[in-house]
């Protein structure tokens, strides 16, 4: 069993930044591949962004490229999805995953999930 858990989410003004971090709970995320996901209420969720265990990446989509970039934290072994230019639309519940696998993908299909963070976007 791999317990994900995120952290800094909150309430943040249009323009403005967030960063969120995600571990797993007495272990580190060096050997998974890690993505994010949200979900606003009445809509499906959506990739965000991933990063494999190597440290590669898959595009971004339009939604949020430019704005969100997604890293792993070394020194404390956590994977982070830093957030700029924050739009209301960007208002929804963020989930870490990671898959065992090393890989990831745009599909909501992983091995484990966090249980989600508030992110709020006022304008």
């Amino acid at each position: 069993q791999v317990q994900l858990v995120e952290s800094g989410g909150g309430l943040v003004q249009a323009g403005g930044s967030l960063r969120l971090s995600c571990a797993a709970s007495g272990r580190a995320l060096w050997n998974y591949g890690v993505g994010w996901f949200r979900q606003a209420p009445g809509k499906e969720r959506e990739f965000v962004a991933g990063i494999t265990r190597y440290n590669t990446y898959i595009p971004y989509p339009e939604s949020v490229k430019g704005r969100f970039t997604i890293s792993r934290d070394t020194a404390v072994s956590t994977v982070s999805l830093q957030m700029n230019s924050l739009k209301p639309e960007d208002t929804a519940i963020y989930y870490c995953a990671a898959r065992e696998s090393g890989i990831v993908d745009e599909t909501p299909e992983y091995d484990y999930w966090g249980q989600g963070i508030q992110v709020t976007v006022s304008s």
